[in-house]
Order: structure tokens, then C-alpha cells, then sequence
């Protein structure tokens, strides 16, 4: 084209000028049909993408969401009925080899379904599902020996299972290093005493991946993950924990007395577990950002349609300018969340480390859910304040994104230890 236009200013004829404005219109056909196919799309999903996300919805319309009303007043959704629905249909081992069940895609195929789990219509089921699948079974996937793997992984993937991941202690929370649950050796086996807190999954769980000491050595390098089966005899579940939200998803106290397995149920190397679960922290916190996206638009996209329909002193409320700019402004930072959220997902996919990125992403999910929940609840005025609405649930379910998984402050510790400013941790 440009050098056809040469041609035309050195000479105008009618012939150059067809030839010029073919050349253009070839042009423009071109890129409006390439930007057709891909409208649909984003940087990190294709078309195999989008139809896996479709296939979920599907599942979650017709399967899940018409019973998420009943399991929230009952506070606990049916787990091995539904694992099993998603297992059946391949969407709880995305990335976990073929070998023992899983669909052996790259992580940004695990990354398209955790965002569609965010349709489902409460918190607490998709967080439920991603113990199982993003934070209870990677480093089993990574670091598990075969029969471990065919134990406790495939069962996972397949949905016959049900998963827990026990880091959390009464006085142990975000600080994993401080756990107190211990894992003493008697021949071939480890004999586990102490508890967990705060347990997903945990009354419903056949078996937990779980951190202990196993040696008296330094906290980074004493610790193992466990493959624990929770019909094991001293293993108790001591209460069910009754939440702000999250309802449909059931919490656990757990107690362990002189609990034996198998030495041969450690993940990988003995005394690595705690690098272990540092990696598993990553899928964790991308996990959690992944999921906060569709809830974070639905909000805003049920505020819209709210605040265009309810009036006030003769005009809608969306007509108001601080509210369609408070929806502006949170819309905007929904984008900015997603591409970072994308960008970890695709450095990820590369084999690269997150860790920093991933609890930026982990952070800034949380402290903007938070703020959509507040600020669109207000929109809603006291129809809000009532149970008849989704931003009510969203509201208290989505408090919870700063909290669990590491709170918002240890994120920023992490963040600042990455960047060598946290006191105590600065390399000379």
C-alpha cells in the first residue's frame, strides 16, 4: 500500500488510484476478519480455551447453581457429588499428567477454568474446589513418588476423592514457618501429634496434604508434606467452624493423637516441605486472583442494571455522576488486575517464578473485591442489606480474599522481602 501511494502522487491515474484502493480495502478486510476471530479471546486464551470454559458453564448452569441457594441456608455443599460431576468431565486435573487421569494441558487451561468457577454463585464452592486442584495437589503432582500419585492423585483428579490442605494451626497462621504439628519417626512409620485450624474441606476430606516437623532442625528445613488419610485412627475432627461467609463450604478444627502412616507418605525429599509449599503458594495466589475476576464484573455489570432501574429524586442513581465514575473507576481497575493476573499465568506457564508477581496479584484481588462488594452494596441501598440479593453473599463471601491464603500484610512482607527492603532480610 505505501508503495502504491508513491506510484499515485508521482501519477494520478484513474487505473493507480483502483489499484491504491484495492490494495486498501484488501487491507481492511484482512484485519477485520482477523479482529472478528479474536474478539472473543484474550492474550492468554484461544478458541480451545473459550470451549473449555463453555463446556464449565454448561456444567455449573444446569448442575451447580441451581442448588447453591439450598447449600448456603445448609451451609455445606454436597463435595464428592460434586467433585465427581467435575471429575468425570476432566475439570480437576487440567494440568496433571495422563498417566493418572489428568488432562496433561499447560497451566494457562487451568487458568481459563478457575476464572469461569468465579460464574458459580457463592465464594465458598469455588475456593472449595481450588484446595483441590491448586492447592492441595501440586507438589503431590510435582514431587510425589508413583504410588503416592496413584494413591492420593488420581482419586483426586477423578473426583472419588475429596482433598484438605493442612498448614494452618491455632497459632500458626500466615506464619508457616512457627507450625507445631509434629511427625516423629517409629521404624517405617511417622507418628503425628497436633492439630490444624481453619481446614477447607476439612469435615468432608478423605485425606489432607499436611505439613509437619519432622526433625529438629531449622524451621525452613525440618518440615515434610504428608499424605494423610483422614479415616486414619486418631485423626479427629474436632469442630466445623462457623463462618462470616463462604457459607456453602465447609471449615474444620483438626486434631491428630499418636496418628501412623507410612514414612513412605512424605512428598518427595523428607525435610522439604516447606519449599514445597512455597511453591504451591504460587498456583494458591494466582488461583485466588483468577477466581475474583467474574465475581468483581458481575457485581459491577448487577449494579449497573440496579442503579439504571431504581430512581431516586426523579432520576435513575446511575445517573448521578459519582456513581457511573465510582463504576468507571472500579471497572478500570478490574483491567489492570487482569492483566497482571494473565501475565503471572503466562510467566508462569513459561516455568519462570512468581512468587513476587503472584502476591502482588494475590494482594491487589483482595483489596479490590473488597472495595467493589462496598461500594456497589451501597449502590443497592437496603435492598442490599437482604439476602434476596447476590451482592449481599458477595459481600460477606468475598471478605475473606484479604485473609485466607496469606493476609494482605503478608503479602506486602513477601513483596518487600523480594525487593530487599524488609528489615532483618536485606542481602548485604
Amino acid at each position: 500500500a505505501v508503495n502504491t501511494l508513491r506510484v499515485l502522487r508521482a501519477s494520478p491515474s484513474l487505473v493507480i488510484k483502483r489499484q491504491f484502493m484495492t490494495s486498501i480495502s484488501l487491507l481492511q478486510s484482512k484485519h477485520q476478519l482477523t479482529q472478528s476471530s479474536e474478539e472473543n479471546y484474550d492474550i492468554i486464551y484461544g478458541p480451545d480455551h473459550q470451549q473449555l470454559r463453555d463446556s464449565l458453564r454448561k456444567l455449573i448452569d444446569k448442575e451447580i447453581n441451581p442448588y447453591v441457594d439450598e447449600w448456603e441456608q445448609q451451609q455445606r455443599f454436597p463435595a464428592h457429588i460434586v467433585f465427581k460431576l467435575l471429575g468425570d468431565n476432566g475439570f480437576l486435573g487440567i494440568t496433571r499428567p495422563k498417566a493418572y487421569g489428568g488432562l496433561e494441558l499447560d497451566y494457562t487451561y487451568s487458568a481459563a477454568v478457575t476464572e469461569e468457577l468465579g460464574n458459580i454463585n457463592c465464594g465458598g464452592i469455588p475456593m472449595a474446589i481450588g484446595v483441590q486442584t491448586d492447592m492441595a495437589t501440586p507438589a503431590l503432582a510435582k514431587f510425589g513418588s508413583d504410588y503416592l500419585k496413584k494413591e492420593f492423585l488420581a482419586p483426586s483428579i477423578s473426583g472419588d476423592r475429596v482433598a484438605c490442605l493442612g498448614v494452618s494451626e491455632v497459632g500458626s497462621g500466615s506464619d508457616v514457618a512457627s507450625i507445631q504439628t509434629r511427625a516423629s519417626r517409629k521404624g517405617d512409620d511417622l507418628i503425628i501429634n497436633g492439630g490444624k485450624m481453619w481446614i477447607t474441606n476439612g469435615t468432608q476430606a478423605d485425606w489432607m496434604c499436611c505439613l509437619a516437623n519432622t526433625n529438629e532442625g531449622k524451621p525452613h528445613v525440618n518440615k515434610s508434606l504428608i499424605c494423610l488419610p483422614m479415616n486414619t485412627p486418631g485423626v479427629t475432627v474436632a469442630k466445623e467452624i462457623k463462618k462470616l461467609g463462604m457459607w456453602s463450604s465447609d471449615t474444620a478444627q483438626i486434631f491428630f493423637e499418636d496418628v501412623q502412616v507410612p514414612r513412605s507418605h512424605i512428598i518427595g525429599e523428607e525435610g522439604q516441605g516447606f519449599s514445597y509449599q512455597m511453591l504451591q503458594f504460587q498456583e494458591e495466589r494466582i488461583f485466588a486472583a483468577l477466581s475474583a475476576l467474574v465475581p468483581i464484573e458481575k457485581m459491577i455489570t448487577e449494579t449497573i442494571n440496579y442503579t439504571k432501574e431504581r430512581k431516586i429524586f426523579g432520576q435513575p442513581i446511575l445517573s448521578n455522576q459519582v456513581v457511573h465514575f465510582t463504576l468507571a473507576e472500579l471497572t478500570a481497575e478490574l483491567e489492570l488486575l487482569r492483566s497482571a493476573a494473565y501475565r503471572a499465568v503466562a510467566l508462569y506457564t513459561k516455568g519462570q517464578d512468581v512468587m513476587k508477581l503472584a502476591s502482588i496479584c494475590k494482594l491487589k484481588s483482595g483489596r479490590l473485591i473488597r472495595e467493589v462488594s462496598d461500594k456497589c452494596l451501597q449502590y443497592w441501598g437496603g435492598m442490599g442489606f437482604t439476602e434476596e440479593v447476590m451482592i449481599s453473599r458477595s459481600y460477606r463471601d468475598y471478605r475473606l480474599v484479604s485473609i485466607g491464603g496469606g493476609a494482605d500484610e503478608v503479602m506486602l512482607s513477601i513483596i518487600c522481602k523480594l525487593m530487599n527492603t524488609l528489615p532483618g532480610s536485606r542481602k548485604q
